[in-house]
């Protein structure tokens, strides 16, 4: 018979039927090994429920119990690579302007549970309890049960307020006050101890801590209330009174203080004697507390005149002359 009467003989047209139904189409019918090279959205579909059918087949097949483990890992190994290429296929669809057949949800199991797998490799069927498998998704299991275990552990500490911190300890007043308490406490057994090393009286009585301009003056009691503190607004308006105050003052004596200058400078004035007194007394008074340095050593040093100064200068000129001329 010719191929024409062979071609529709029912034997014929069954063995077509079910090699399409297996995916084993004539050479002019297979699918392409690139989804890139179709152009066509319908042969696009075409071929993507073509690999679904398959995929079908290779899970109905994986769970058979008579193939061995070497088996079991070439279909499983079949079955992860059309799944790849039907993700291949729906990127060419999407490319095409199809329908969008990627969506993020998870691949079930007959037991509606997500297949397991690393790193896009799955698992289906009987691949679940090979050797080696198993292991390694109890081990998975474990590193996942544990770093819950150190979530639980650290969240406890996590979106804390203020009081956590230690930012609301000073609300009350109570810690401040036994700081200073322990300050003041402090600061009198240093001044004791300064007095024994610099073999001073002891009787003296102790004067209070030296504190900044915002604090009072005057020690605080260790029991009682604390002095009302002035406002921000009126302390503010206060400085800057003070700033206007002093910036009249300045401008006003600006060309008294000039001319003051201008005079002194002609005329060489030198300091008054009470300047000299005060600064001798001062340093008097702090050699009295360093017994190893004397008062001439605390004076301020002696500046040079003017006469002097151009007398230093007109003689240093005058060697870079000889030197620049007449060599060294």
């Amino acid at each position: 018979a010719r191929n024409e009467e062979k071609a529709q003989s029912m034997l014929y047209r069954f063995r077509e039927a079910q090699a399409a139904e297996l995916g084993l189409g004539t050479r002019a019918d297979r699918r392409p090994k690139m989804a890139s090279a179709c152009k066509s959205l319908r042969e696009c579909e075409r071929w993507r429920g073509e690999i679904l059918r398959e995929l079908s087949r290779k899970v109905s097949k994986i769970q058979d119990a008579g193939l061995t483990d070497y088996e079991v890992r070439d279909v499983n190994d079949e079955i992860n690579k059309l799944m790849r290429e039907k993700r291949h296929w729906e990127n060419q669809i999407i490319a095409l302007g199809g329908a969008n057949y990627r969506r993020n949800v998870a691949m079930l199991d007959d037991d509606g549970k997500e297949v397991p797998g690393t790193k896009g490799y799955k698992y289906f069927g009987r691949a679940k309890d090979l050797p080696g498998v198993r292991e390694l998704f109890q081990s998975k299991k474990q590193e996942e049960e544990e770093e819950n275990q150190a979530l639980a552990f650290y969240k406890k500490f996590m979106h804390q307020g203020p009081a956590y911190f230690g930012d609301l300890d000073e609300a009350d007043g109570k810690l401040l006050e036994y700081e200073r308490q322990a300050e003041e406490e402090e600061w009198r057994d240093e001044y004791k101890n300064v007095r024994e090393i610099l073999n001073l009286p002891l009787d003296d009585p102790i004067p209070p801590i030296p504190r900044g301009s915002s604090a009072s003056s005057s020690p605080l009691p260790s029991n009682g209330p604390s002095p009302p503190q002035p406002a921000v607004n009126a302390k503010r308006k206060a400085q800057e009174e003070d700033a206007e105050i002093d910036t009249v003052d300045t401008e006003a004596a600006a060309p008294d203080q000039a001319k003051r200058l201008r005079k002194a400078e002609s005329d060489d004035v030198i300091p008054s004697n009470g300047g000299a007194d005060s600064i001798r007394s001062h340093a008097n008074a702090a050699a009295a507390y360093l017994g190893f340095l004397s008062p001439e050593d605390l004076l301020p040093p002696t500046l040079p005149t003017r006469e002097e100064m151009e007398g230093v200068l007109l003689a240093l000129r005058k060697q870079a002359l000889v030197e620049e001329y007449f060599g060294e």
